[in-house]
């Protein structure tokens, strides 16, 4: 058995059953597209979707899934893709970048940012210049990283990053982050598999690209995009996600912070989710970025 499919196994019987019937938004349309994006690292599977209205020169947003840097599973993010492109009105590029261990740290990051930097382009049927990078879990560390390159590079402009439960200091072991209930769904055997799988040296754990909210990395990152950073009361990941949002706000780079009450990490993909509570957070992360990219008028 592969790494990945030993690993995908592990999380489901942990983690309990996926994307329930209510969580699948099944009545939500979803026009999509396949294409491969040219990557340093080679070229990287995407999918585009479409708003149902297809206009063109609508905003883009850049999507990197979850599953710990070494599950690949874009999949799982379809329900969500549709749900933005329907009600944001903007193209949704779902991307499939390579996981650990067959590819480790900084493959991934610079992945993200590569797909991000040819979605800024002007060739597109979307417009480029109107783009959002966001993720879940790790996703949202990878969508970090790319916000992250683009102010150190000086572009893409990216107009907001949504990190929604995002993993940021991959240097304290999950065994050391705190939660609230007593079985959170972040286990400390998680950072024993997936946090040696993605970058093996403890050392590199440090780097700003893979723990952005550890010690001073978070500091002087005035004129990075502005953040929509989304947190679980119960998640063991919430603490550092705070402290990110903290300096990002001291720097003017903070849109918001929520905390989605009484719940923990994977609410929204996971078992014990609600489509109600689900519901709710996607459509302020809709708001934010039909704000961001110029799009007029009520999420409908």
């Amino acid at each position: 058995m592969l790494f990945a499919d030993l690993v995908a196994r592990t999380l489901q019987l942990a983690m309990g059953p996926r994307l329930k019937a209510e969580l699948r938004f099944g009545e939500v349309p979803g026009r999509t597209r396949s294409l491969e994006v040219p990557t340093r690292h080679g070229n990287v599977p995407c999918t585009v979707y479409r708003p149902p209205s297809g206009d063109a020169g609508t905003g883009v947003y850049v999507n990197l899934h979850g599953g710990g840097f070494v599950v690949e599973h874009p999949e799982q993010d379809d329900p969500w893709c549709r749900y933005l492109a329907a009600k944001a009105g903007v193209a949704v590029l779902n991307v499939d970048y390579a996981v650990a261990p067959q590819h480790r740290f900084p493959v991934a990051v610079e992945q993200a940012f590569d797909v991000v930097t040819w979605a800024a382009r002007g060739e597109h049927d979307w417009d480029g210049s109107r783009l959002c990078v966001g993720g879940q879990s790790a996703g949202g560390s990878l969508a970090s990283a790319a916000a992250r390159l683009a102010w150190e590079n000086g572009g893409p402009r990216i107009a907001l990053q949504v990190l929604q439960y995002p993993p940021l200091d991959l240097v304290t072991h999950l065994r050391d982050k705190s939660s609230t209930v007593d079985k959170p769904v972040m286990r400390p055997w998680m950072s024993d598999v997936f946090d040696r799988a993605y970058v093996p040296d403890p050392a590199v754990r440090r780097d700003r690209l893979v723990s952005p909210a550890w010690g001073a990395n978070a500091e002087g990152l005035a004129g990075i995009a502005p953040a929509l950073i989304i947190t679980c009361e119960f998640d063991r990941l919430r603490e550092e996600a705070i402290r990110y949002a903290e300096a990002l706000k001291a720097v003017g780079a903070l849109a918001e912070h929520h905390d989605v009450p009484g719940t923990d990490h994977g609410y929204n993909i996971l078992g014990f989710g609600t489509r109600a509570q689900t519901e709710r957070t996607y459509d302020r992360i809709v708001d934010h970025v039909r704000r961001a990219v110029g799009v007029a008028g009520p999420t409908a």
